[in-house]
């Protein structure tokens, strides 16, 4: 088997594996989940197209991770799209029986052996590429860069259908995810929920403010929860960054606070004082939902995506649409004495999602129905036929 004990098994040791990392340029979910792999393949090699070790965590710094040639433009990978399947396609992944790709840009598009099981993590097919590429279009730079781009979105949408037939097993990171890899590459996939490290949170009382955790983009829908909590005057704080900041910050009034990037401890400490979590917009998963109630701290989210697996109705509430009016009736609802919840009982949920409950389901995911073992005369036939159609 793959993984046969919820240690390390010898299995593992013996396999070479790669994991395929879109890129490396920050450490939100996609890298917290990136790292839950590695501690279960230690010994891994890292692949990916962007690489800033200054950015990442010190577990990552100490892997092995190899950028591709694109990395020293990094600063500019937002206008590099056209070019990252080349770059993709010049890994050399010949060693390697397993390879992993995380995938949120196109990292499934590397190219392996006959050898090699290629498992696919996805956490989204690239919404800029599909449903989300008109609006992508729109703020993609100077009116030529758009009217340039739209020859390559064609192609590449080609290539990230056809790259999907490289793949052979897609693991997606929620329900949400899983109906989009069907609807956007026709594949079959199985949800393996993502990590999060329950244990690093904790509850306080609250300190009267509501927290967004987010990156400013315009798919993440702040700007109708900012003109809410700036026309009522309640107080909000909004942990994250991105090209949206100064078009958001315009809308906002004192009692909304822009905090910016925070260490991993100022979260921690914000989640455990805050009333609640807000979530204007639709989440693949939804990390930051998790941590909120691994804080024992009630979700108000939009009731899409994630947020309809995550958010029960005794730790949370959901609205039906992205506008001001749905948000405020969640929370005039949500300050009801009568909607009380137990703190001690949303931590409890939260640890479904754990990263023991996401190894175990990684285990189980890669195992079924597979066996990989290194030998001196690699993979016989009928192991490759089982691997290709597990």
């Amino acid at each position: 088997m793959f993984i046969d004990s919820p240690g390390v098994s010898e299995a593992n040791r013996e396999i070479r594996v790669a994991v395929v990392h879109y890129w490396l340029l920050g450490h939100r979910g996609g890298e917290k989940v990136l790292e839950s792999i590695c501690r279960i393949y230690p010994d891994a090699d890292i692949f990916t197209l962007f690489y800033e070790p200054d950015l990442v965590s010190p577990y990552l710094r100490s892997r092995n991770v190899i950028p591709s040639f694109l990395n020293p433009v990094r600063r500019f990978y937002r206008k590099l799209l056209p070019l990252m399947p080349f770059a993709l396609e010049s890994f050399d992944l010949r060693k390697y029986d397993l390879v992993i790709s995380s995938e949120s840009g196109p990292a499934k598009g590397v190219l392996t052996s006959a050898h090699t099981r290629h498992v696919c993590y996805c956490h989204t097919p690239m919404r800029y590429l599909w449903e989300l590429y008109p609006a992508y279009r729109h703020e993609f730079g100077s009116r030529f860069e758009r009217m340039a781009l739209l020859p390559f979105a064609t192609a590449l949408r080609t290539w990230d259908f056809c790259s999907a037939a490289r793949v052979d097993k897609f693991l997606a990171n929620s329900r949400n995810v899983e109906r989009r890899i069907w609807k956007t590459y026709r594949r079959r996939s199985r949800v393996v929920y993502p990590p999060v490290d329950v244990d690093r949170f904790y509850n306080r009382p609250s300190g009267n403010y509501f927290l967004i955790v987010s990156e400013m983009v315009a798919y993440k829908r702040l700007d109708y929860a900012i003109r809410l909590f700036t026309r009522t005057g309640r107080r909000l704080k909004i942990v994250g960054d991105g090209p949206d900041y100064g078009r958001l910050k315009k809308l906002s009034s004192g009692c909304v606070e822009f905090c910016g990037r925070v260490s991993d401890a100022d979260l921690a400490a914000l989640y455990s004082s805050c009333s609640a979590l807000i979530v204007p917009g639709e989440e693949d998963f939804g990390i930051t939902m998790v941590e909120a109630l691994a804080s024992g701290k009630p979700v108000l989210a939009l009731a899409r995506g994630g947020a309809a697996e995550i958010v029960k109705r005794d730790c949370g509430i959901l609205y039906p649409e992205p506008a001001e009016s749905f948000l405020e009736a969640a929370l005039h609802r949500f300050e009801d004495p009568q909607e009380m919840r137990s703190p001690i009982g949303i931590q409890l949920h939260a640890r479904k999602f754990s990263e023991a409950a996401f190894r175990h389901r990684f285990q189980n995911a890669l195992s079924s129905g597979a066996s990989v073992k290194r030998s001196t005369h690699g993979l016989n036939s009928q192991l490759f036929y089982k691997m290709r159609n597990t």
